[in-house]
């Protein structure tokens, strides 16, 4: 009942739990044969399929990073009380005003200079009065006079207010407190009465004309960053104007805990459209070429290849037929780049690949019994050869792990977004905690991950709002995929590959999930099914592939429901 099941010994079919035959009583010459599938104009339609040209582009593809908009530091001024005494009066009470250089902000009451200005108005007096007197009184009521305005410049008074004390011959109340520049107010740090010392903080005033891009940067994304380097920033407020910035500074340190580096950005905003505090994400052009050839290259849609083990298959449709034909073709492909798989042999450019409907097709050949990436010869046996074997003990110290994350998955399709956090920020305490077992090399082979694990699980508890952890749950999904290609399903239950392609505004997206039905961690309940299921991975069986797109299609995928 299911021809696509092969075994090198007797035994029993996985899914029905019938007795398998000998391949020879089949026919092991007929099922063998490479032959196209030819769908009528129906069949074609009902199946969905579809098929892209084979083009030559840049290999480049787009890094795209999370932040948040923030005021430049190096603009920060605090107003501050040249003089002690009591706030009679606030002139700015609200955050977010806009002041000028020289505005008035305050008034305050200042004992000091009160009776400091008093002095002065006596002063002046007295000089006037001996001015037409003897030539030495007159001279030290001068010299009074002048070390009282010589004790009012200290305490902080300018010599305008100096001289308008003296013309008017009366000594104020209260003193004004003027900003020395001008800027919008972040805080305001006292209320009307308070008691301030001289030099304490009013206001905390910063300039928006230019504002900052703080990114967090993982680890794999700092090779591609350099100061000086432009980059393009969208602002979900701004959906249609994204803005250009360049890189101001990279942190040399990578926190400990998140395994991120902090990246500033610096974008101007003179008509003040971009507000502290706004999220934000970086778009960052990478060259993915990886002999340096700055030249175009063929590449074809991620959703194009299905992989089996180590290798590649694509569908490409025969030109020149009068139905709709296609032929199961083994490829050789390069790391992906963005939606695009660059393509190193097997192709030529303008054929036609087959990019959605891919697995009905291979379905249709294995249950004919033809050959298809589920009847090829299984390049996975070379590879479990090849890797050294896992400890039990290992396994079972990261089961907790991939454990906490399928709690996490379930959570976000059930739209329970607080339990998702509380999951996420569980798993990032056991990523940090974890000593595994085993050998030296599991030991490094694990450090390596466990960076990214936390890293991106922190970095998922500690966003605001479904949408933002959602997007910071896709990297973690990455890093689980990992997982499981290095040390194999520490579970004692299956895990499915799941992908959905209209994810992230149709980039696509994987997850890892139990058992059935499809839950789809991006949309839940307003897409709950959305998507399809690309593998199975049994107990203590590695996944091949590291990609969300790169491991084989389980005999049973689920369709689109919107």
């Amino acid at each position: 009942m299911h021809p696509q099941i092969r075994m090198r010994e007797p035994g029993q079919c996985p899914i029905c739990g019938m007795d398998l035959i000998p391949a020879s009583a089949e026919g092991d010459g007929e099922t063998q044969a490479i032959g196209p599938t030819t769908l009528s104009p129906s069949a074609r339609a009902l199946a969905k399929i579809r098929t892209t040209p084979v083009l030559r582009r840049e290999p480049r593809a787009e890094l795209r990073l999370p932040g948040r908009v923030d005021y430049d530091e190096s603009s920060l001024r605090a107003v501050t009380a040249w003089t002690g005494g009591r706030i009679d009066r606030l002139r700015v009470r609200v955050t977010g005003a806009q002041i000028r250089k020289g505005q008035v902000i305050a008034t305050l009451y200042s004992p000091e200079v009160y009776t400091a200005t008093r002095d002065l108005v006596q002063a002046v007096k007295q000089a006037e009065k001996l001015r037409g007197g003897l030539h030495s009184s007159a001279a030290l009521a001068s010299a009074a006079l002048e070390s009282t305005r010589e004790r009012l410049r200290l305490l902080g008074l300018s010599d305008d207010a100096i001289a308008r004390i003296e013309a008017k011959k009366a000594a104020p109340r209260s003193v004004e407190i003027r900003s020395p520049f001008a800027g919008t107010v972040l805080e305001r740090l006292v209320e009307e009465g308070d008691y301030v010392a001289a030099g304490a903080p009013l206001f905390n005033v910063a300039n928006l004309d230019r504002v900052w891009i703080q990114i967090d940067a993982y680890e794999p994304d700092l090779p591609y960053l350099r100061v000086g380097q432009e980059v393009v920033v969208a602002v979900e407020s701004m959906p249609d104007e994204p803005l250009v910035g360049k890189v101001a500074f990279i942190d040399p340190v990578v926190d400990h805990r998140t395994r991120t580096a902090k990246v500033r950005i610096e974008v101007g905003n003179r008509d003040g459209q971009l507000r502290p505090g706004l999220f934000a994400e970086a778009v960052i052009e990478v060259d993915t070429d990886e002999e340096g050839d700055a030249g175009p290259s063929l590449v074809i849609p991620r959703t194009a290849p299905l992989f089996t083990g180590r290798r590649s298959v694509v569908y490409v449709a025969v030109p020149g037929t009068e139905r709709p034909t296609y032929e199961l073709r083994e490829v050789r492909l390069g790391a992906a780049a963005g939606p695009f798989y660059p393509v190193l042999s097997g192709l030529s450019e303008g054929e036609e690949v087959v990019s959605r409907g891919a697995f009905v097709l291979d379905a249709d050949l294995q249950l004919a019994g033809g050959k298809s990436m589920m009847t090829l010869g299984d390049d996975r046996e070379d590879a479990a050869a090849e890797r050294p074997p896992v400890a039990k003990e290992l396994r079972e110290a990261l089961r907790p792990v991939v454990a906490t994350y399928l709690d996490a998955q379930a959570h976000l399709a059930g739209d329970a977004i607080a339990e998702a956090r509380g999951d996420l920020e569980r798993l990032a305490e056991i990523v940090n905690d974890l000593r595994p077992p085993g050998s030296k090399g599991d030991r490094e082979s694990w450090q390596a991950l466990a960076g990214d694990l936390s890293g991106h699980a922190r970095h998922a508890a500690t966003q605001e709002g479904p949408a933002a952890i959602r997007r910071a749950f896709e990297h973690l999904s990455g890093a689980v995929e990992d997982l499981l290609g290095r040390f194999g399903n520490p579970m004692t239950e299956p895990v499915r590959i799941a992908y959905c392609p209209m994810a992230f505004d149709s980039k696509g997206a994987a997850w890892i999930q139990r058992e059935e039905p499809l839950a789809n961690p991006y949309y839940g309940a307003a897409m709950l099914r959305c998507g399809d299921f690309r593998a199975t991975v049994l107990p203590g069986e590695f996944l091949a592939g590291g990609d969300d797109e790169a491991a084989p299609a389980s005999a049973h995928a689920g369709g689109h429901e919107h």
